[in-house]
């Protein structure tokens, strides 16, 4: 008879049974309920029904037809004890699930779909307090949701079933809400997984079709839905099937027939992807991760962290159901999942995202990560030339140049093989690169050997050029019509390796040892580059080739086509495409433009447009609109706080200017332009003014670089009185302002140095202001770029002006303004009167339009073709060809130590030029302490890539090199001081470090061969006693020379002119008992066989000498020749006007007067076209590569 307590206890178990799916167990608990509780036939019958359709399912086979199912005959009396069921809404509701889903399982999809019922409510009375449901009710209530939505998915309304999903996301709480500690039922996560998966790719396929958008708020909640599933999320309850090895979720088939799981992931992280690359909205996941202050981290970094797990997750999946390949097997999945990893690489490693906004370790964890999935893919692949190419990108973008270029040459050892495999047995390959990727990579690679590497690497890209130019004239010219669409290059890749073939050859043509084969290098370099611009490729005027084009015509005097190419880049329409600020970040296209601005100014100086000139420099600032755009909102003014403050309030601001987001090069070539600036005020208003501004280099320079940390060492404890001299901020004083232009009375102004790392109340450099006239331009430029001895004669060629049609304009003189930052902003009024060195506010760009001006910058005169690059047209977008390199932060520092110590001897320079010759020797003691730091970085190295020799990747100079630029500017110091010797020694020092060194050389040799023609008088064999002013009873006078060097003027010698004299020496000599016998001044007579007649007359003692031996005479001028023809012969002295010049000394000193009027027209011609510094500064040590 029935019993209430057993009829309790097996409706129990027969619940479990049903979700633990054991379904073996079922018959017999039917049989127990029917007895012990009749009154649930409702119940019984759709378990009998559920376990009918369960053994069907696991017996069906692909050829098993509807109709042949054992569990149809149920639906009859399944369909009664529905309809009679009303004391049981769950039973009822159970029921009615199970109706539907056997009309499911006998495909028909309509009856199945008005069968399922939408939700548990609609069996609920209205009346009904909420009751408790049981746990296969819920799994029901999943059932129901995913047959209606699959329902309406066969039957084309693709909207309605992802509706249906939306709607039943609620029921999925089941999932969340499982006993604590332990799994949730099998059967629930059964059809939660079956509800998940379909749920995920019809929402996927939709998007794919455009049916949904990832714009939508709710566009990733089933993915989100899914990873929470895997995860096992509320209430740390895990899920039974989780993979042991730490992967997040199970792979394989959730089910028979079904995708795989990783396919869900696939797909999740497609979506992702796509929101990344396109820059939509990200959707809020609901959850606000907390930051150590309180703040929450930004959506790109959420998107960040989501797309991270989910790669994670399904790299896992992927590498782990994924055999290595036989040789004739494609791994297409892994080949795809690694192109979207590096799609998104390329944005999130770009400059448009921060390096907060990619979580812990930035750009390199970011960039580490991919290294470590490219090598994993490569496990999993056989000979991928896509994976070997991403690894050299990658490689490249962490600096590691060795690792990349070894994945390079590998390969295009591969593409070589598998092209020639190609052309010899006509199948295509795959996984093979086409054509235009296999252009663009190499084009690359000729890119990054240019822009970072040395002579070696310089060679490298020309031997690479050869190998490309070959494919070009093959790849080219194929028939559209017979060909492959795939091997068919497209115009853009065409232009883009002409463009890299001339970048290599222009840069071996500076590093090429073989003179005679520069000026062919150089040749081809602009036929190359001319080939670029074609208009038949589309790109007139690509920023890239203009740069290089220009920067190649500038360096050989044929400015005005030069000056046309860069104006017509800078004036073109500006091209407009879509998500350029994600890939290149903020104003990418005005910072691209800064070098070519810089290049337009020094080509304007080199013609002697000054006043365009400096509005060029002007105009590279001016084209971000406003300065704060660029420098940020931080005051210059005051002192700088510390650097974790400054970093402190970056991270808070998101960055205050552009140049927060810069890298060193690009800050480098601010600063360079910051130097030209001052250049061209040194021209115009002479050293002194020059002197007063030069300080801001070291106001300019924390602000971009931030402190190095340097020890700060006192020099001096004078303090003189503190004023807002040269101290504006970088607003108003770092590329000018607008201020009055009014004429300021003179004053004198005296102010310390701001506080840099390296001068903390330590240096006191003399702000100096005197009324003495501005010098003259040309001189002053000569002064320079020379460092020749002070006083000496130079040839009557070299002080008369070069060209008697231009005369430059001669300052008058006017009173130097104050150099208040809120009065004194220095402008070029009107260039036929007195110049006074301000920058107005006027457009840059209108000044330089041909209808707007008649300065001989702009006038008709050809120094080559003209045709390059005279058509206007539409400016490209500058997209960088090399990933964003993120150098270590030992790198860092060492490169800005080098360019710290080029602002010191920059500002010694200005010193030393307007005779304040104290404060040049405090300045170049303050580069020497940073080369000796410098030195010491490279020297605690561990990794044995270091040495003091080489430069290495992305140095512009080794320390030897640093340090002889020190010691040249010592020489030069020591020339000013007239010190001759002294500076003979320096520079010998100079070279000691660098053989090569331009400036040490041609002082050098100007040196020599003064002694040579005795113009130079030799030190005396005992030097006087110099007091220096002081008595003998007074205090001693402490000397704060840098340098242990002998008196600064030597006594009075013999009225004979020192030196050797005549070269043709005729000694005196009597004839005794028929031997000639020399006269002696002592008296003592010496035999004619004792010395040979060829070394001259006997040499006296060293007190009683007046001139040099003559053997000594010759060494030093064959010495000084010497150097010179090797000089003039490298790539940094072909096109010196010095080295040149002293050379043409050289010869006319040997009596070789056809070779020195050769180089003497060569000067000529050099000095013609030669702007106020040399033309490499413009890529700050890049070459010709931006």
């Amino acid at each position: 008879m029935p019993d209430p307590v057993k009829a309790a206890h097996y409706i129990q178990q027969l619940d479990e049974a049903r979700c633990d799916d054991n379904w073996d167990a079922v018959p017999e608990l039917v049989r127990k309920v029917r007895k012990h509780a009749p009154e649930r036939a409702c119940l019984t019958q759709s378990a009998t029904t559920e376990h009918a359709i369960i053994k069907a399912s696991v017996k069906s086979t692909p050829d098993t037809t509807p109709s042949s199912l054992e569990a149809a005959s149920q639906l009859p009396a399944l369909l009664t004890v529905i309809e009679n069921e009303q004391a049981h809404p769950q039973d009822r509701f159970q029921a009615r699930v199970c109706a539907g889903w056997l009309h499911w399982v006998l495909r028909e999809y309509s009856l199945a779909l008005q069968r399922l019922p939408r939700s548990f409510d609609e069996d609920l009375p209205a009346s009904d307090a909420p009751v408790e449901l049981s746990d296969w009710t819920k799994v029901c209530a999943l059932k129901t949701a995913y047959l209606r939505a699959n329902c309406l998915a066969r039957d084309g309304q693709r909207k309605g079933a992802l509706d249906a999903f939306e709607f039943a996301l609620p029921s999925l709480n089941t999932v969340w809400n499982a006993t604590p500690g332990g799994p949730a039922r099998q059967q629930i996560r059964y059809w939660a997984e079956l509800f998940l998966t379909e749920y995920c790719m019809l929402a996927s396929q939709a998007t794919r079709d455009g049916e949904k958008s990832l714009s939508e708020g709710n566009c990733l909640s089933g993915f989100r839905t899914w990873a929470r599933y895997w995860a096992g999320a509320a209430k740390g309850v895990a899920v039974a099937a989780q993979d042991q090895a730490g992967i997040s979720g199970a792979g394989g088939y959730g089910f028979r027939g079904s995708v795989p799981r990783r396919q869900v992931w696939s797909e999740y992280y497609s979506a992702l992807s796509e929101i990344l690359q396109r820059d939509l909205a990200y959707p809020p996941s609901g959850v606000t991760v907390p930051v150590s202050n309180g703040e929450t981290v930004s959506a790109r970094a959420q998107l960040r962290a989501e797309l991270k797990k989910v790669e994670t997750i399904y790299q896992g999946l992927l590498f782990s159901e994924t055999k290595f390949p036989r040789a004739d097997e494609e791994r297409a999945e892994v080949e795809e999942f690694v192109a979207r990893v590096m799609r998104n690489w390329t944005i999130l490693n770009g400059r448009g995202w921060k390096e907060h906004d990619l979580g812990t370790g930035g750009r390199d964890s970011l960039s580490r990560g991919t290294l470590d999935t490219l090598y994993g893919a490569a496990t999993k692949t056989y000979h991928s030339t896509a994976i070997l190419r991403h690894l050299f990108t990658v490689h490249l973008a962490v600096a590691e140049f060795d690792l990349a270029f070894v994945s390079f040459d590998s390969w295009f050892e591969l593409v070589k093989k598998g092209k020639a495999r190609v052309e010899k047995t006509g199948h295509r390959e795959p996984a093979l690169d086409d054509n235009a990727i296999v252009l663009e990579t190499i084009s690359a690679a000729i890119a990054a050997l240019c822009r970072y590497g040395g002579r070696e690497a310089a060679d490298k890209a020309r031997k690479i050029s050869e190998e490309l130019e070959g494919l070009i004239k093959e790849w080219a010219n194929l028939d559209p019509d017979g060909a492959d669409p795939r091997d068919l290059v497209p115009p853009r890749s065409v232009a883009l390796a002409w463009q890299n073939i001339g970048l290599a050859n222009a840069q071996w043509a500076r590093m090429t040892y073989e003179s005679e084969s520069r000026a062919i290098f150089q040749e081809k370099a602009i036929q190359c580059l001319r080939w670029s611009l074609s208009p038949e490729f589309g790109h007139v005027v690509d920023v890239r080739g203009v740069f290089a084009l220009g920067v190649l015509y500038a360096e050989q005097r044929k400015l005005s086509v030069a000056i046309e190419l860069v104006k017509t880049a800078l004036l073109s329409d500006k091209a407009i495409e879509e998500h350029e600020e994600l890939h290149n970040g903020p104003y990418w296209r005005e910072r691209s433009l800064i070098p070519l601005w810089h290049l337009l100014a020094l080509m304007l100086s080199a013609r002697q447009d000054y006043v365009l000139a400096a509005r060029a420099c002007e105009g590279a600032i001016e084209q971000f609109k406003d300065p704060i755009v660029l420098f940020g909102s931080r005051d210059l003014n005051g002192g700088f706080r510390s650097e974790h403050l400054n970093e402190a309030a970056v991270e808070k601001a998101g960055g205050d200017g552009i140049v927060d987001e810069m890298d060193d090069f690009e800050k480098e070539s601010i600063l360079e332009i910051k130097m030209t600036q001052l250049a061209i005020l040194e021209l115009v208003e002479g050293p002194t003014v020059a002197v007063n501004a030069s300080t801001e280099l070291l106001t300019l320079f924390p602000r971009l670089f931030g402190d190095l940390g340097e020890t700060k060492l006192e020099l001096s404890k004078v303090e003189p009185p503190k004023t807002m001299a040269t101290m504006r901020s970088v607003r108003d004083s770092m590329f000018g302002g607008r201020a009055t232009k009014g004429h300021q009375p003179r004053q004198s102004v005296t102010t310390s140095r701001p506080q840099t790392t390296q001068s903390v109340a330590t240096t006191t450099l003399t702000q100096h202001t005197s009324s003495e006239t501005a010098i003259d331009p040309q001189s002053s430029r000569r002064s320079l770029r020379s460092g020749s001895l002070n006083g000496r004669s130079r040839n009557s060629l070299r002080k008369r002006d070069r060209s008697g049609s231009r005369q430059r304009a001669m300052s008058t003189g006017p009173p130097v303004p104050p150099l208040n930052g809120d009065k004194y902003q220095p402008t070029f009024e009107d260039p036929n009167g007195p110049q006074h060195f301000t920058f107005a506010s006027r457009s840059v760009a209108g000044t330089l339009r041909p209808e707007t001006t008649n300065s001989s910058a702009l006038s008709k005169r050809t120094d080559g073709p003209s045709e390059v690059g005279t058509g206007t047209g539409t400016l490209e977008s500058f997209s960088p060809l090399l990933p964003f390199v993120q150098f270590s932060q030992e790198h860092s520092k060492r490169k800005r130590k080098g360019i710290l110590v080029k602002v010191w001897l920059t500002i010694a320079g200005f010193y030393r030029r307007a005779s304040l010759l104290d404060d040049a020797q405090k300045a170049i003691a303050e580069a020497q302490k940073i080369v000796q730091s410098f030195e010491g970085d490279v020297a605690s190295d561990t990794s044995g890539a270091l040495n003091t020799r080489t430069a290495g990747w992305g140095m512009e100079k080794s320390v030897e090199a640093v340090l002889a630029d020190v010691w040249t500017e010592k020489g030069q110091l020591s020339l000013s001081m007239e010190r001759p010797y002294q500076a003979r020694a320096d520079f010998e020092t100079a070279l000691t470090h660098f053989p090569d060194h331009p400036v040490a050389i041609v002082g050098l040799t100007n040196i020599l061969l003064d002694i040579y023609s005795e113009n130079l008088l030799p030190p005396p064999a005992v030097s006087g006693l110099d007091l220096g002013g002081a008595s003998l009873t007074s205090d001693s006078h402490e000397d704060h020379q840098i340098f242990a060097s002998p008196p600064s003027r030597y006594p009075d010698l013999p009225s004979e002119p020192l030196g050797l004299g005549p070269t043709k020496h005729k000694p005196a000599f009597r004839k005794l008992d028929n031997e000639e016998v020399f006269d002696s001044d002592d008296d003592e007579e010496e035999a004619t066989g004792g010395r040979s007649r060829l070394l001259g007359p006997q040499l006296p003692p060293p007190y009683k000498a007046t001139s040099l031996p003559l053997i000594d005479r010759l060494a030093a001028r064959d010495r000084a020749y010497g150097l010179l023809s090797g000089l003039t012969k490298l790539g940094s002295g072909w096109n010196y006007s010095e080295a040149w010049f002293a050379l043409a000394r050289a010869y006319e000193e040997s009596g070789q007067g056809e070779k020195a009027r050769d180089a003497l027209w060569w000067v000529v011609e050099l000095e013609d076209g030669m702007g106020v510094r040399e033309w490499g500064v413009v890529t700050a040590g890049g070459g010709y590569v931006l």
